[in-house]
């Protein structure tokens, strides 16, 4: 089959997108302005797929029927579902905390996350693009509330170089380490964080002792948020400005700890949780109830108390009462008329998680996901690369744009996130992001969908819990080292890998979602390709070393011909960064060959310029390369090598000066087959003719020196 770009091996197939009652969803006929949508992502900690209510309807989609005799409601997350849209096969980055929310943040896969991998909790993600960053530059205010996790500090042991307020967010107020986010009350809590850019000395404040000891974390952070929206729509009079909140619970993660009050009434503006500042606190008015202190960690929902242990009855309230969080985060948008131009995105950060929580005082036994079903169809929990650890709640919501009432089967993974907040906000997609637009699935054109990248890999011991749902191959299986990559829409996955050229496990997830049926014995050439696509798409992080950082990536074979030099296009305009240029809504200016790496071409001074084709490397061996531009301001680039990162000198470049693909001042080179491999460069800048961009590389035989012309070639598509 001939493939047309580096990218095709990984691309999924497309699947069409059925309304709730089964037939192909319909867009939205009314016509809406096009506007800035406010945003809420709402992230929930260690909720299972089958933990939704909504997932269990119109069972005949998800591929496979089973029997849930355990069932709790999530009444304001089954309305979301009917008046948005479902996405039944949304994939986590990593089927574990930390990494997974890195990838979320940075709009990268796990194999291009330079720092936080595997189980490097509370270390800095890098000073790259998030989606802090990319919606602040859009002319948002943006605020993170509840659980960080990713910012330094905590068990990396280091300083605090990667918190949100580093990171594009004007606001933020929660937890910074991922461990204070198990306890849900201040009182076992470590700290608590807040930080307000709009003041006129920002500073990193903890104001863990003005915050009641009372407060459940679930209630304190959806009153918070409340509160800032109310506070920023105020201030949006003056400024126009939209708004993006990204609110992380910290439920329903152990400790498995619940609130002690009822839910209040009402919601919005006048009911619900709301804002209270008291005898020199501020916090949620739940946390002043007269018999808070009594009462705290003891009230369990009035339909969960039916349930036989005290695990489900703490499991299925700790999710309730998120579930009354959002039903009055959407009075509150229906109060202050903005409903209708927000979009919800709620999810989960990995499959369902089967403990207790680490402090003594509060654990009523561990969480078990088979009473719940909390894996739904799938085998796998928390820390599997299986379907159950892997596949995650996802629901979206905007009704100015997203048609009521849509489930949909496409696979996606978070970090498309990313890709998908910047077309909404109408800017560029960053060419570092591994992600594409879910805009056209979520707005009912799924057939205008262009197709994404699914990947993971993840490395930590132990075995798949030998649950008598799961099937009797996948019981105790080894983790290990685990990876996952998507060919043709097929699911290749290793497992416990030492070997960079161990087989594929390979399933068909849409139509198997249990992972029963291993194909891998009818496909040797699918495996081959998978293979493949597991190293080219990947870099090694150095904090986080696996068996394929030194394996040799493998060129391409070319169909005819190959011809000279590298094909570009050239985009007039100004960029706010190196965009991924196929996913641009302008179209190119101008088209050409370059014979090298250049970007002096004739046409408008403020331009965009990428180049594509294929680079022939002389040698299997390890090679290193450097990128410099011209010195004018606002001059960037970025380079990919097949999907891998190979240059980043896009955020944090200085114009004029040298980069390598090392990691910083550590060494990290690439290992490479010889023969042709498929680059893609992004140039920005502001110096038209003048503009500049040289590209070196030193390898087996090759001293440090500008790659020769004749080494770059395109078209002849690759094999």
């Amino acid at each position: 089959m001939k493939l047309v770009s580096f990218l095709s091996v990984l691309l999924t197939a497309l699947v069409p997108c059925m309304s709730a009652s089964g037939q192909a969803a319909k867009p939205a006929a009314r016509a809406v302005k096009n506007s800035k949508p406010n945003v809420i992502f709402i992230l929930v900690d260690d909720m299972g797929w089958g933990d939704l209510d909504s997932n269990w309807s119109q069972q005949k989609l998800n591929g496979r029927t089973v029997d849930r005799k355990n069932e709790f409601k999530t009444p304001a997350l089954s309305a979301l579902a009917r008046e948005g849209i479902q996405l039944r096969r949304h994939y986590s980055a990593a089927p574990v905390c930390a990494p997974a929310r890195a990838s979320l943040l940075l709009g990268v896969h796990q194999g291009n996350s330079r720092v936080v991998r595997n189980n490097r909790f509370d270390h800095p993600i890098e000073d790259s693009h998030t989606l802090g960053t990319v919606m602040r530059d859009a002319g948002y205010d943006t605020a993170a509330i509840g659980k960080w996790g990713v910012g330094g500090g905590g068990e990396s042991h280091g300083p605090v170089t990667g918190g949100p307020h580093q990171r594009g967010f004007n606001y933020f107020y929660g937890i910074l380490d991922h461990l204070a986010g198990h306890f849900h009350y201040p009182s076992e809590s470590r700290d608590i964080f807040e930080y307000n850019g709009y003041a006129s000395n920002p500073e990193w404040k903890n104001i863990k002792d003005k915050v009641p000891q009372t407060a459940y974390s679930t209630d304190l952070f959806a009153a918070r948020a409340k509160q800032w929206i109310v506070d920023q729509r105020k201030s949006a009079r003056k400024t126009g400005k939209p708004f993006f909140l990204y609110l992380a619970f910290p439920a329903p993660h152990g400790n498995l700890v619940v609130p002690g009050t009822p839910y209040p009434s009402g919601g919005g503006l006048k009911g619900g949780l709301q804002w209270v500042k008291k005898n020199g606190t501020e916090s949620v008015n739940t946390a002043f109830d007269a018999k808070a202190e009594k009462d705290k960690d003891t009230y369990i929902y009035p339909d969960n108390a039916r349930f036989p242990n005290e695990v489900a009855k703490r499991h299925s309230t700790m999710i309730r009462r998120v579930d009354d969080a959002v039903a009055d985060l959407i009075h509150l948008l229906k109060d202050l008329k903005i409903d209708n131009d927000t979009m919800i995105v709620f999810t989960s950060d990995n499959g369902p998680h089967n403990e207790g929580g680490a402090d003594p005082k509060h654990r009523h036994g561990a969480q078990n996901p088979q009473f719940f079903k909390s894996y739904g169809m799938m085998d796998g929990i928390k820390r599997d690369c299986w379907e159950g650890g892997m596949r995650v709640p996802t629901l979206v919501r905007w009704p100015a744009r997203i048609p009521k009432g849509q489930i949909s089967l496409q696979p996606g993974q978070f970090h498309d996130w990313l890709a998908t907040l910047a077309d909404a906000a109408g800017v560029p997609v960053p060419a570092r992001s591994d992600g594409v637009s879910l805009l056209p699935t979520l707005t009912g054109h799924a057939d205008q969908q262009k197709p994404g990248i699914i990947y993971s890999e993840y490395n930590v011991g132990g075995k798949t819990p030998g649950y008598k749902d799961f099937l009797g191959e996948h019981k105790g299986a080894e983790r290990g080292q685990q990876q996952i990559v998507f060919v043709d829409g097929l699911k290749g996955l290793r497992m416990g890998v030492k070997d960079a050229d161990k087989d594929f496990m390979i399933f068909d997830t849409l139509n198997d979602p249990q992972e029963s049926k291993d194909l891998a014995s009818s496909k040797p050439e699918l495996q081959a390709r998978m293979k493949a696509a597991a190293l080219s798409n990947r870099r090694a992080s150095l904090p986080s070393k696996t068996v394929f950082d030194t394996a040799l990536v493998p060129a391409v074979e070319t169909k005819g011909a190959a011809s000279p030099g590298l094909k570009w296009s050239l985009y007039e305009g100004e960029f706010p960064w190196v965009p991924d240029f196929r996913q641009l809504k302008k179209q190119a200016a101008a088209h050409g060959v370059a014979p090298s790496p250049s970007v002096k071409m004739n046409g408008p001074r403020k331009r965009g310029v990428e180049l594509t084709g294929f680079v022939k490397v002389p040698a299997d061996g390890e090679y290193t390369f450097y990128l410099s531009t011209d010195a004018n301001k606002g001059s960037k680039a970025f380079v990919r090598l097949h999907g891998m990162e190979l240059i980043d000198a896009d955020k944090t470049y200085e114009p004029g000066s040298e980069v390598s693909s090392d990691l910083g001042d550590r060494k990290n080179p690439v290992y490479l087959k010889a023969g042709l491999h498929p680059i893609r460069i992004g140039y920005v800048g502001n110096a038209g003719p003048a503009s500049k961009l040289v590209l070196k590389w030193e390898g087996p035989g090759l001293s440090k020196q500008e790659i020769p012309a004749s080494a770059f070639s395109h078209d002849g598509g690759a094999e």
